[in-house]
């Protein structure tokens, strides 16, 4: 078999393990591009599906993969985008052009030290309002490693920037100091699945010194530790070990400490004690900068108009943008010619209502009950308690927003009269322009309801 005809095989067997939308969703667009001593390279489209696909799926297709191949032992999951795919995939490297193996070269070769990828580089992030301050720390960091911002914690939602920038700190933190300071990046669930590894085996002397005997530690998406016991004590003691030897912490988070209902009292304490900042949605400029920068990388172009259409369409998720501007120059490419703007709205339109098409009342329902730490059954509930009322308006308020159902119908989902949800969608449209916080909360959770 070469590698298009594994992969199909692989695919065809997983298919049947799930639900149609999901593998639509997760797995449909994913490529094997290459295979290497090994470990066998798949491609997604977009860091959201990268990270969704390594967390639930990686088991299960690396089973798989092992009936096919029985070389197969570990599964590296990267981000390629469609013009790069085919290229990635040819057998000969001499076919392959410089974009290809420079997009190959980033995207394959995570230093297994640090487990940093070399793509995430302060010059290729790009800067606005709605980050300048978490880059500035970041920049001081660099320069002042363990004693400026310590612990620095970044917060925001999903495809943001977080990941690229605390990458992008230990990428030049070990280009500057050439070895003289150790960084290492862990997400989260690593971190996990190590200590639980480390517990099985008695082997808990191996964690200690792999992650407190570095200069830098950093840390993503922290809230997936939260109520872990064991994790949360490892972390912990791993925290202050670093701590009081002055190294440098980051922590990444899709919220703030204090907003991690299961998180330890002990740990949101500490990461309090230093810097917490937080990404929020890029405004207009910015998103057309970061298209601009995308595009350089990518050695492609696209009329101005259409650029703009992207830019005022795609307004809350940096990698919804990327995704969406991979499928446009994907269909460029394709059909040989410029798209035009009415093209691009198109491709956007589509998008749009696919994501829509996703989404379910039961799914607003779990993801608001989630992030409040509440029972569903309370936000259908007539309880009338504080922490109860804001997530049930929430709840109505998305139900209109996102799924545009009548008010008889959130209702009558809801228990309540049709008034009470036309109350609960003014207040919350009233107040989610007013109160930066209320639209924090409502950001993560539509991120929540989308990821999940």
């Amino acid at each position: 078999m070469n590698l298009e005809e594994l992969w199909q095989s692989t695919l065809a067997e997983m298919e049947v393990q799930l639900s149609r939308a999901n593998f639509s969703t997760w797995l449909k667009n994913s490529h094997l591009v290459n295979k290497q001593d090994g470990t066998f390279f798949i491609a997604l489209p977009n860091n959201f599906a990268k990270e969704w696909v390594e967390n639930k799926y990686n088991k299960n297709l690396l089973g798989i993969l092992r009936n096919f191949d029985a070389s197969a032992r570990k599964l590296e999951f990267v981000v390629a985008s469609q013009n790069v795919i085919a290229p990635l995939r040819k057998e000969s490297s001499s076919t392959q052009s410089p974009q290809a193996e420079n997009q190959m070269r980033l995207e394959l070769k995570i230093d297994p030290e640090t487990n940093l990828n070399p793509r995430y580089t302060l010059s290729s992030f790009v800067v606005g309002p709605s980050n300048e301050l978490a880059f500035a720390a970041a920049s001081a960091i660099i320069n002042d490693v363990g004693s400026k911002y310590n612990p620095f914690f970044i917060y925001g939602g999903v495809g943001l920037g977080k990941t690229h920038l605390i990458q992008a700190i230990g990428n030049e933190v070990k280009a500057k100091y050439q070895g003289k300071i150790r960084p290492k990046y862990v997400p989260s669930e690593r971190f996990t699945s190590d200590v639980v590894w480390a517990i099985r085996n008695k082997r808990m002397e191996d964690i200690k010194k792999k992650y407190r005997d570095v200069d830098l530690l950093i840390i993503d998406d922290i809230q997936f530790i939260g109520g872990k016991e064991k994790t949360e004590e490892e972390f912990f003691h791993t925290f202050n070990t670093l701590y009081e030897n002055n190294k440098q912490i980051i922590i990444s988070s899709d919220r703030p400490p204090q907003s991690i209902p299961t998180l330890e009292e002990r740990l949101r304490s500490r990461f309090e004690g230093g810097l917490i900042t937080d990404v929020s949605y890029p405004e207009y400029e910015m998103r057309v900068a970061i298209i601009k920068t995308k595009l350089q990388e990518l050695n492609q172009s696209l009329p101005a108009n259409v650029i703009d259409v992207i830019a005022k369409r795609m307004k809350k998720n940096i990698r919804e943008l990327e995704g969406t501007l991979n499928k446009i120059l994907f269909y460029q490419e394709r059909k040989q010619t410029q798209i035009t703007e009415s093209v691009a709205e198109d491709i956007i339109e589509k998008s749009s209502q696919n994501l829509s098409r996703r989404v379910t009342d039961a799914q607003v329902l779990k993801a608001v009950a989630e992030f409040f730490n509440i029972n569903t059954a309370d936000l259908l509930s007539h309880n009338r308690r504080k922490e109860v009322v804001e997530p049930r308006q929430i709840v109505m308020f998305l139900l209109r927003d996102m799924l545009e159902l009548s008010y008889p119908s959130i209702g009558e989902k809801m228990g309540k009269d049709h008034t009470t949800a036309i109350h609960a969608y003014e207040k919350i449209s009233r107040d989610v322009n007013k109160y930066a916080a209320l639209n924090q909360k409502i950001l993560m959770i539509r991120d929540m309801i989308y990821k999940g």
